[in-house]
């Protein structure tokens, strides 16, 4: 039986793979670099040229759709999160990666309807992997289905964190003393990819039991979200309760056991400004 979203499903592996392709054709060049809210928040001329190619060629598709964009929100477009269909871009989800060519960047895209998800992207380039899931019909890598690893304690679990771009003291210190809680605990070992988006598909992979970040934002877990769940892991807010994609607050793991676990050892209560805020 037909979807009614097959062919969105269908478009957006096949921007993807056009994204991809502009990524991998700028990775070993000279990148133009500018800073948007502060010197670690990095962005490159094919941030946001990827993007403009990806909206523009979905909105003609879908023109009814609704397109939340990292970098045209950073250019002053409004965060509108409705019922309508909606997309959720990040063209290039690790792009300190990219500027650095350290190879976890990804184009992710996440698709929602009635604010309930549908599917997600996250496309590798460099190293070209396609991750895809979509709700009731399982999570892929290149094709192939993925579960996550099933692990039930945070003991036996490497975790996945992120400084991420902001500075400021109060929630600096916060990611910091995570890191310190969670090697106190002790999980196995903690790791950095820099990308939130390729983090979750990690959880997804069975190639780590856990990642739980702050201070991201809804196009970088939108995808990542559907992907997840679909490989049977467990994805809610830090203090566990639902996810609140706007909430810029995720915590993903391979069982539900290894997030109540998370959440009684690492603590995130600095405040942030929501991405649908007016």
């Amino acid at each position: 039986m037909e979807d009614q979203y097959d062919a969105c499903f269908d478009a957006a592996v096949e921007i993807a793979r056009k994204a991809g392709e502009m990524i991998r054709e700028a990775f070993h060049k000279p990148k133009c670099i500018t800073a948007k809210g502060c010197a670690t928040d990095l962005v490159t001329e094919t941030d946001e040229a990827v993007e403009k190619m990806i909206i523009g060629h979905l909105r003609e598709r879908f023109p009814d759709h609704n397109f939340i964009g990292e970098e045209s929100t950073a250019a002053g477009a409004r965060c509108v999160f409705d019922e309508r269909p909606t997309w959720m871009i990040d063209p290039v989800d690790g792009t300190t990666n990219f500027v650095h060519r350290f190879p976890y960047v990804a184009v992710s895209i996440g698709f929602l309807a009635k604010k309930e998800f549908v599917f997600g992207v996250i496309y590798n380039a460099p190293q070209d992997i396609m991750y895809t899931g979509r709700t009731g019909k399982g999570a892929f890598r290149n094709g192939e289905a993925i579960s996550a690893s099933g692990v039930q304690q945070l003991n036996q679990s490497l975790v996945l964190l992120e400084i991420g771009s902001s500075r400021e003291a109060e929630h600096l210190d916060e990611k910091v003393r995570n890191y310190h809680n969670l090697a106190k605990h002790p999980v196995r070992s903690i790791r950095s990819l820099g990308s939130a988006a390729l983090n979750m598909c990690a959880v997804a992979s069975g190639e780590g039991e856990a990642y739980c970040e702050t201070g991201m934002h809804c196009w970088d877990v939108a995808a990542g979200t559907v992907i997840l769940r679909e490989a049977g892991g467990y994805v809610c807010d830090p203090d566990g309760t639902e996810l609140d994609v706007m909430s810029r607050r995720c915590l993903a793991t391979c069982s539900e056991n290894v997030a109540k676990e998370m959440i009684s050892v690492a603590k995130y209560n600095a405040p942030l400004a929501r991405d649908d805020a007016a």
